[in-house]
């Protein structure tokens, strides 16, 4: 297992607050990937009038809700497994699996390991390389691919890489996988940013491969990461059986269930959303890369890997540079193949990128 020295996360504002004595409200989180729009106003106007929703136990199946997010992602409704946040399905996930050993495209995030090691399993990691902007050689990859492994851990777009494999390219590693009986997990956090999304995401290949399953949430790009709103979805009807077989019932709490239905819906949101990280997207990295300091790799989720090539600058240099004007980047020395000379953010208001590019390229 590789080991990872303490960091912190972009929930970690506390610890922030203790160290630095600056109040965590003062401080600009571009390291924990969230929506810069944050809770959509149809979702804060509405929720409160739902309040009595609490009186009662959901249906716990979840139909309702469950017929909403197969309408937003494009799949049969039957398809989809809802969990407290991504986290809990990735946990029974592995609990129902129990690979023995797993294959996981780093650097990454290290959930996926640490999971799988508490299963008992052993995991193994396939490099992405700098030189190709760790883009996956799907052709290398796949000879990589046999028997003895059990699972497949991919996240795309990948963190913190920002990365993205196509949909045709999912489909030769699924046949690769198919005939060495290895299942694929593919954490979809991060699709709903990308430009293309709909050639990105695996959801349309359930329909005919059943080993996929697909995890999504809506803490980044519904801005809701306290309400623990997650789903998978797999075509896969006995892994479903397993999965609602195993967790517990009304695991989802009544008003998450009510502002699911309401952010599945809100297209103006949605299409907002979309707007403002594509455009900043493409400013951003554009800037960073006229630096001949900074290393930026193409982006295709909502936050850009960064590497720094003046020897004069490292991560944690810069993050405390950040940080003292509050605003708080992420520190990539504790990924997987990374070091002190990667950093990572995310792309919020055009204001707010403006003043970390005067931090950071000063």
């Amino acid at each position: 297992m590789i080991q990872h020295k303490d960091h912190f996360h972009g929930s970690d504002l506390e610890k922030i607050e203790q160290i630095y004595g600056i109040k965590k409200e003062e401080i600009v989180s571009f390291s924990a990937n969230v929506n810069p729009l944050g809770v959509s106003t149809l979702l804060r106007e509405t929720l409160a009038s739902h309040i009595d929703a609490i009186t009662t136990y959901p249906d716990r199946e979840y139909t309702a809700l469950r017929k909403c997010i197969a309408s937003y992602a494009g799949t049969d409704w039957e398809s989809v497994i809802m969990g407290n946040g991504s986290t809990e399905l990735i946990s029974l996930f592995i609990q129902i699996e129990r690979p023995r050993k797993a294959m996981i495209i780093g650097p990454t995030y290290s959930e996926y390991e640490r999971e799988i090691a508490l299963g008992g399993g052993t995991t193994l990691y396939y490099p992405l390389k700098e030189e190709q902007d760790f883009a996956l050689d799907v052709k290398d990859f796949t000879s990589h691919l046999n028997e003895s492994i059990d699972l497949l851990v991919i996240c795309n777009p990948n963190n913190p890489t920002s990365g993205a494999i196509r949909q045709e390219t999912m489909r030769i590693i699924l046949d690769v996988c198919k005939q060495n009986d290895i299942f694929v997990m593919v954490d979809e956090t991060y699709v709903e940013f990308a430009d293309d999304f709909q050639y990105i995401t695996s959801v349309p290949l359930t329909a005919y491969y059943n080993n996929i399953i697909i995890l999504r949430g809506t803490s980044k790009f519904f801005a809701a990461p306290g309400l623990r709103l997650g789903y998978a979805i797999t075509g896969n009807r006995d892994l479903i059986k397993a999965i609602n077989t195993r967790k517990n019932p009304w695991t989802i709490n009544s008003l998450a269930v009510i502002a699911g239905e309401i952010m599945f819906r809100d297209s103006s949101y949605i299409v907002q959303t979309r707007a403002l990280i594509s455009g900043e997207r493409s400013r951003i990295y554009e800037l960073v890369s006229k630096d001949n300091r900074f290393r930026a790799f193409p982006p295709s989720g909502n936050f850009m890997l960064v590497r720094l090539l003046d020897d004069n600058l490292t991560s944690d240099l810069l993050f405390d540079r950040a940080i003292r004007r509050r605003m708080m980047i992420r520190d990539c020395s504790t990924f997987p193949f990374l070091n002190n000379k990667y950093i990572r953010f995310c792309f919020m208001s055009p204001e707010m990128n403006d003043k970390l590019l005067n931090c950071l390229l000063a």
